[in-house]
């Protein structure tokens, strides 16, 4: 009854801040794709900085390698609760656009919001995903970061990361741009996929791995690099002990 009550008591915060930066979020709209979209991620940053510590979710990020601020990225993360989003955009302090999927779009308010600080994909459109692929092919191209779950949904299988798609690696590739692979170490334990009215208080970690430089990579090296950052992604989540990891079943 207590974790319903902080659920419910959480989305209320979530509604209130959003309705509060709704009328700054239309007024950035007119500046632009690009330059509203940017600031529109920086109201979202505001957001997530007050939900969180209204909440009492404390956000805890840290680096395996020096972060270069100044430098354009494309992140891949490991997608393993509805958190996961707010708890980036909370700790990636620059311009931003993640790739979400196309059905957030419709809820009303936040959908406009979502829009303009989200390329949308329609997972089940070949069209769709080329589409968004060339959306993201441009924000790089302006120097803007993206943010991706290659796994496409949720990882509900019990390893570490489900198998990945190639569209970010291809992306990272033709555009030259390295990879940084994150770690969501705890939006599971705080939030689970199976269980939307679950939240609780507490911990969540995010690591930002080592830079995977593509320098020198060929446009078709798409399948081995996207091998290799599932395997540092893979041996790190284990080697964190996430909880979300269990022994497979023994066949019968």
């Amino acid at each position: 009854m207590l974790r319903l009550l902080y659920t419910i008591y959480a989305a209320l915060v979530f509604l209130v801040i959003m309705l509060l930066i709704f009328p700054l979020c239309i007024l950035a709209a007119f500046l632009g794709r690009i330059k509203g979209g940017n600031v529109i991620y920086l109201l979202c940053t505001v957001w997530a900085d007050i939900w969180f510590a209204l909440t009492g979710i404390r956000v805890q990020k840290s680096f395996t390698a020096p972060f270069d601020k100044e430098k354009k990225y494309i992140l891949i993360a490991n997608h393993i609760s509805y958190l996961d989003i707010p708890v980036m955009v909370k700790v990636f302090r620059k311009p931003m656009r993640a790739l979400g999927k196309v059905e957030m779009g419709k809820i009303p308010v936040f959908g406009f919001i979502y829009k303009r600080a989200i390329v949308t994909v329609d997972r089940k459109s070949a069209e769709g995903r080329a589409r968004s692929i060339r959306i993201l092919r441009s924000v790089i191209n302006k120097g803007i970061s993206i943010f991706v779950f290659p796994e496409g949904t949720f990882n509900e299988t019990r390893r570490p990361l489900k198998d990945f798609y190639n569209g970010a690696f291809k992306l990272a590739l033709e555009t030259q741009t390295p990879i940084r692979p994150v770690l969501f170490l705890d939006t599971y334990d705080r939030m689970p996929y199976t269980k939307r009215l679950s939240l609780n208080p507490g911990k969540c970690r995010v690591v930002f791995l080592d830079e995977v430089p593509v320098a020198g990579w060929g446009v078709r090296d798409h399948e081995k690099l996207k091998q290799t950052v599932f395997a540092l992604m893979e041996q790190k989540l284990m080697e964190y002990n996430v909880s979300w990891i269990r022994p497979e079943s023994p066949e019968n």
